[in-house]
């Protein structure tokens, strides 16, 4: 009998899971599973994005139907050379990288492991639980939502932002009606009775969106934020339609007990949205009213939301009409899908052509999407949000 050989230590394990996902110029295997939460109809990639990953030379596993909803066949996707699989295990088990657009839900976690990249929403610092599954698992970690171009901003969370902010005041005018719960308010009035008032807190890509909707719709819209430069920003591009107010709780309480409608914008990156609004307050805004807490997937900006389904969307606090749905784009899925894929396609080839830490060495602003790592939380705000240390990326990056 030949010589035993010598089983791997554990360090030499981990060089080769940092080989597999630091390797450069060598195919990658990816996976796309269907999404699983809630009436969540959108895909990772169209076809022709899935395509674009082809022609680099890497393997797509796409799970059947996992495009459906947004209005791509099985077909589509074979013919952009997509491999189909036949089950959403399949999909995740044999990928190196899997893309996706919500976050792991609890049926997922057993698929999580630390060969693995996983790249979509991750939204951590509103789910403990997640966080700590991604720990646990040791899985890479990268988030749409915290990744940053050159000029800081958010490239890969803006187009759902213009989706969100968007829908909100459509979601607005919608439950205003009274058959729907609300205080049967018309958002633009007509002659000789006032429009709705709707307050937005937050004026970044949200904030900015649902106001010129809820503007376009005829309502009367004040909007809120701690920027002045962004409140000057916006009331010059929109030609003073608005009434710009600084954001602090005595303004905030001042200017709900008028409001029909109120939608939450507010945003600290990677981190748990502050809490702007009390239940307290919510006692002086008008039974039926209605609130769009669009920051609901990052805990939400007031202190009475939870989050909800498109399946089961509202409920009522203190008279007033909550809609917490947390994936809000989904509801428009082929719109929302060709708009996110517009965006995340070239920082997934970049993953997948360089290797990851190639890609996170050679974009600083994509290093920022790493959320987690071997174990690790690389994320200031996530870290701060449940007391739990933190690998800041250089250190992983640059090791």
């Amino acid at each position: 009998m030949g010589e035993a050989r010598p089983k791997p230590t554990t360090e030499s394990k981990l060089c080769k899971i940092k080989e597999s996902l630091s390797r450069k110029g060598s195919m990658m295997i990816i996976g796309m599973p269907k999404e699983i939460k809630t009436l969540e109809h959108r895909v990772a990639l169209p076809p022709a994005g899935v395509g674009e990953l082809v022609r680099h030379g890497h393997t797509v596993f796409v799970e059947s139907g996992a495009g459906v909803g947004s209005g791509f066949s099985d077909d589509e996707y074979s013919a952009a050379g997509a491999q189909i699989v036949y089950s959403t295990k399949e999909a995740w088990q044999r990928a190196e990288m899997v893309i996706k657009v919500k976050e792991p839900q609890p049926e997922e976690y057993e698929y999580l492991h630390e060969n693995l990249i996983l790249f979509t929403y991750l939204h951590l610092a509103a789910d403990e639980q997640l966080t700590k599954a991604m720990a646990d698992s040791r899985v890479t970690g990268l988030a749409y939502e915290t990744v940053e171009d050159e000029e800081g901003r958010l490239p890969l969370l803006e187009p759902m932002s213009e989706v969100a902010g968007r829908m909100a005041s459509q979601v607005v005018a919608h439950y205003l009606e009274k058959h729907k719960g609300g205080r049967g308010v018309l958002m633009g009035g007509v002659p000789g009775v006032e429009p709705a008032h709707v307050v937005i807190l937050g004026g970044g890509t949200v904030g900015t969106n649902a106001a010129k909707v809820a503007l376009g719709m005829g309502a009367r819209v004040t909007l809120l934020d701690i920027n002045l430069e962004r409140l000057r920003y916006l009331d010059d591009v929109l030609h003073g339609r608005i009434t710009t107010m600084y954001s602090n709780a005595s303004n905030i309480e001042q200017v709900i007990g008028t409001a029909d409608a109120l939608i939450g914008a507010v945003l600290i990156t990677g981190a748990r949205a502050p809490r702007l609004v009390t239940r307290e307050m919510l006692r002086d805004m008008p039974d039926g009213s209605v609130i769009v807490d669009v920051a609901v997937d990052q805990g939400g900006c007031v202190e009475t939301t939870h989050p909800t389904t498109h399946a089961d969307p509202t409920y009522y606090v203190e008279g007033v009409l909550h809609y917490g749905v947390a994936n809000m784009p989904g509801a428009v899925p082929r719109t929302s899908t060709l708009a996110l894929s517009n965006a995340t396609l070239r920082y997934i080839l970049k993953v997948a052509d360089l290797g990851l830490h190639e890609a996170l060495r050679n974009d600083p602003g994509l290093a920022k999407g790493l959320n987690t790592y071997r174990g690790q939380i690389t994320h200031p705000g996530v870290a701060e949000t449940f007391d739990m240390p933190l690998t800041m990326p250089e250190a992983i990056v640059w090791h």
